[in-house]
């Protein structure tokens, strides 16, 4: 089943595996009266349907190679599928202060992975210098968690940057934030997708999940 959540300003986003994408605009087409134009460019496809209805979907790993002729609805869903489909070998950083998961994968599954768990407490309700002792433990043990994440990160996905076509990150972005300050890994972040999935705890099961998301196309579509 495909995911899907609802956006800013209405209507909704959802995740299109690669191989689905023909059979999902065939179906726009059949419920919203057809297929009035497209406008293809390298990072998104707009298609609007003869109702009004839009589904712009967002271009995974641009530039998209446009066809000489953009607006022809058959010639810009089959470049969308094609670009879309092509081999790719992707590496994940999934970061949570409770967590990490990092690994490589191609074809929608993980071929390489490392996940960990940190002890990182919530936040305390005490006062005076009980509570700034847990702030302080709580610290401590945030750049703990960081500091291991970017570990990992630099051993399994810096040594193998030269073979990856892009990064997927998902998780926290305040944790993510920490754990690119590590210079180690700036040729992970100069690869890495500016969408950032959402992700529960990072374990291995979860990075899986986003092996298969990462190669998705999200659509978000919205009515006339």
């Amino acid at each position: 089943m495909n995911r899907t959540r609802q956006v800013a300003g209405g209507g909704r986003a959802v995740e299109v595996p690669p191989e689905r994408l023909d059979g999902w605009f065939a179906r726009f087409a059949d419920r919203h009266d057809g297929i009035a134009r497209t406008c293809l460019g390298t990072d998104e496809i707009v298609v609007l349907a003869g109702n009004g209805t839009a589904a712009t979907a967002a271009v995974p790993f641009p530039p998209l190679d446009v066809p000489e002729i953009p607006d022809v609805a058959g010639l810009a869903i089959e470049a969308l599928v094609v670009h879309a489909t092509a081999p790719r070998r992707i590496g994940l950083l999934l970061v949570r202060l409770g967590g990490h998961s990092v690994g490589v994968a191609q074809g929608g599954r993980v071929v390489v992975s490392r996940t960990a768990r940190h002890l990182v407490h919530g936040r305390s309700a005490a006062g005076g210098w009980s509570q700034q002792r847990f702030a302080r433990r709580r610290e401590g043990q945030a750049r703990h968690a960081v500091r291991a994440a970017a570990a990992d990160a630099a051993e399994v996905l810096a040594a193998r940057l030269p073979e990856l076509d892009a990064v997927v990150l998902g998780g926290d972005r305040a944790a993510l934030d920490e754990v690119r300050r590590d210079r180690r890994l700036a040729g992970i972040f100069a690869l890495a997708r500016s969408r950032v999935l959402d992700i529960p705890e990072p374990r291995r099961t979860v990075l899986d999940e986003a092996a298969r998301r990462a190669t998705a196309v999200e659509i978000v579509v919205r009515g006339a």
